[in-house]
């Protein structure tokens, strides 16, 4: 719909000898009463045409070709041009939808280019919690969303396996082993704490029994550390394979240091005499590129600082061709994104190859009352308890429904309902319908086969028509969900579309109708089930034929 009315828009100018613009704003009114589609593209061409926004598109309207795809074009405002599709070229793009089917639903906007989504990348110090597992569904979404839109994407998780964390880890994990053989030790102030961690002491002795016991702890910590992330890394590769989501690679911070890609990043930088000394330490010149102040990359005691690691990761991204990277990170993150900046323009890059998506966390309720705390993780709820509640589909769906840095509040009680109320049993219901009847159709003796090739002119009603329009959006819902990173709009557009299909199943007959009118409904409620599955897809959800 919107190419349709951009290319018009572009050869009605072309005529009036006028230059288009490069980008042709094209909208959905709120108003359903002002048509399908609007544009203000007459408002922006007032000064350069020296021309009232009216008039220039009253003149664009006369000149509109192929006005038979319109049943209406207006000029409302100061310069809208709204258009209403004629159900003729509906029918027709309904038809380009069974006949092509995936295909005509995508757009390439990334041509091949090659892109590094890292997303999750929490601490392997425990499991994940419901601010990892929004962002695990943002990330796995908008992976599968720019594959689809022709990028090149590799999915990665960067393991923060260096560090002080590492160390409480390797501690906390320590003390409780102690614990299990009667000699009690005080886990540290800031050390873990939730069963996950009497687990992993109780696997750390079953593994190497007392060899442990007599052993100063900076003797056996190695090996307890080593253990233990081993052990958290497959907790949470455990939680995120039951949530349906896969990584290409996994980075290790440590390893960063080990080969040797820190100290060549810190001497990168320094070629470019971007590091200096100062008060025994070693500093980026971060303010050359708009930070508020220098950074510390290594410390006056020798020791890298975690932002130096990070410049080393961002300049593996570099070397290894990526055209644009992605982040996705917690809302927590927001003042760290100008020194990556910083890192991205020193490196060569630009920043404009760095996407970074702060994910804003989760409130969990039951009922609309605060849910406690879990015994499970000690301070928050994790997300493979949520999931066992309601289910990884609803988990996802629910956490895709906002835009990832707005408030999110997941209400299990809700996301339990067999009803419109949870939104993913809502749109996975229509494909259900849609089975169901295919089936219903068989029985009455009807042939679902060639609905690609359905003769769809008896779809005229005031149903079929909302229906055709709205399957007709997904395209441009896709454009701009994958140009602006932002897979929440498929969700927003599924919810739309089961909100029009499930009204007309209700009210209109398929079997049981005249046979012209019944395969015409049967290969639209066919195309909506395409439509469906598409998007239910590349959210990274099942795709149920019963419910």
């Amino acid at each position: 719909m919107k190419h349709t009315l951009e290319t018009a828009v572009r050869e009605a100018l072309t005529a009036m000898g006028a230059e288009p613009p490069a980008q042709i704003e094209v909208e959905i009114p709120r108003d359903a009463g002002h048509g399908d589609l609007s544009t203000p593209v007459a408002m922006g061409l007032a000064r350069e045409l020296k021309r009232a926004p009216g008039q220039i598109a009253r003149d664009i309207v006369a000149h509109l070709p192929g006005r038979e795809r319109f049943s209406s074009v207006e000029v409302a405002g100061p310069g809208f041009i709204n258009v209403t599709f004629s159900p003729a070229w509906l029918q027709s793009g309904t038809g380009r939808i069974l006949a092509e089917g995936a295909e005509s639903l995508r757009v390439d906007v990334g041509k091949g280019r090659p892109i590094q989504i890292e997303f999750v990348s929490a601490n392997p110090t425990g499991p994940l919690h419901l601010g990892h597992g929004r962002g695990a569904a943002i990330g796995h979404a908008l992976c599968n969303l720019l594959e689809a839109a022709g990028y090149d994407v590799t999915r990665e998780y960067y393991v923060n396996d260096a560090g002080r964390q590492v160390d409480l880890l390797g501690q906390s994990v320590h003390c409780r082993y102690m614990g299990l053989f009667g000699l009690a030790r005080p886990l540290p102030e800031d050390g873990y704490r939730g069963d996950y961690i009497e687990d992993a002491a109780r696997d750390l002795r079953d593994e190497f029994g007392g060899k442990f016991v007599d052993v100063e702890y900076a003797q056996c910590a190695p090996e307890i550390t080593a253990f233990s992330l081993d052990r958290m890394l497959a907790l949470i590769k455990d939680d995120l394979s039951a949530f349906g989501v896969e990584f290409d690679t996994w980075q290790s911070e440590k390893a960063l240091h080990t080969h040797g890609a820190v100290t060549h990043a810190i001497d990168f930088l320094r070629e470019r005499g971007l590091i200096y000394e100062e008060g025994g330490a070693l500093w980026f010149k971060a303010t050359a590129f708009g930070d508020d102040k220098d950074r510390v990359v290594v410390k006056a005691d020798g020791m890298h600082t975690y932002f130096a690691s990070d410049i080393a990761y961002h300049l593996k991204k570099v070397e290894d061709g990526f055209d644009e990277v992605i982040d996705i990170w917690g809302a927590d993150h927001h003042g760290y994104i100008p020194r990556m900046e910083a890192v991205m323009d020193a490196l060569g890059k630009g920043r404009e190859k760095l996407t970074v998506l702060l994910v804003q966390m989760v409130s969990l309720m039951r009922g609309g009352e605060p849910v406690q705390m879990s015994k499970r993780a000690g301070t928050f709820v994790t997300l493979r308890e949520v999931m066992d509640e309601v289910g990884a589909d609803t988990t996802k769906f629910i956490f895709l429904t906002r835009r990832h840095d707005s408030q999110l509040t997941f209400d299990l009680e809700t996301a339990k309902s067999e009803s419109s109320e949870n939104p993913v049993f809502y749109v996975q219901y229509a494909n259900a319908r849609i089975q169901s009847l295919m089936a219903k159709a068989l029985e009455a003796g009807m042939d679902t086969s060639l609905l690609e090739s359905a003769d769809l002119s008896p779809l005229v009603g005031e149903d079929e028509t909302m229906l055709m329009r709205a399957l007709l959006r997904y395209r441009m819902a896709f454009d701009q969900a994958a140009r602006s990173r932002e897979p929440h709009r498929i969700a927003a557009y599924l919810q739309e579309l089961a909100g029009v299909f499930h009204p007309f199943y209700k009210r209109n007959r398929v079997v049981g109708e005249a046979m012209e009118v019944a395969r015409a409904r049967l290969a639209l409620c066919r195309a909506v089930r395409l439509v469906v599955r598409e998007g239910l897809t590349i959210l990274g959800l099942s795709v149920p034929d019963q419910m």
